[in-house]
């Protein structure tokens, strides 16, 4: 598990995150924003509001958060598979 420990915003729904890897960029939020919980970014400033809480989640006041694993996946371009192997011996069909 991926945790974030630096998040900083940018313009047009995007953020700047780095992780406890160091692997660091911006990821492109906007395909979220006005949708469901996510109509409060349309308030700029409930979107600058954005930081790390104890567990590592980004998160937003009113209670908005989204999972490390998510966002460094989108961040990488890794899969599913990359960030948790699966070991084939424990596999059962």
């Amino acid at each position: 598990m991926r945790k974030a420990i630096e998040v900083r915003p940018g313009p047009d729904h995007r953020i700047w995150i780095t992780f406890d890897d160091g692997a660091q960029g911006e990821v492109d939020l906007s395909d979220l924003a006005g949708r469901g919980v996510f109509q409060a970014w349309a308030d700029r400033k409930v979107f600058e509001h954005v930081h790390v809480d104890e567990s590592g989640a980004v998160v937003w006041p009113g209670e908005i958060d989204l999972c490390p694993d998510a966002l460094y996946l989108r961040l990488t371009g890794k899969a599913v598979w990359d960030l948790f192997p699966v070991d084939s011996t424990s596999v059962h069909v």
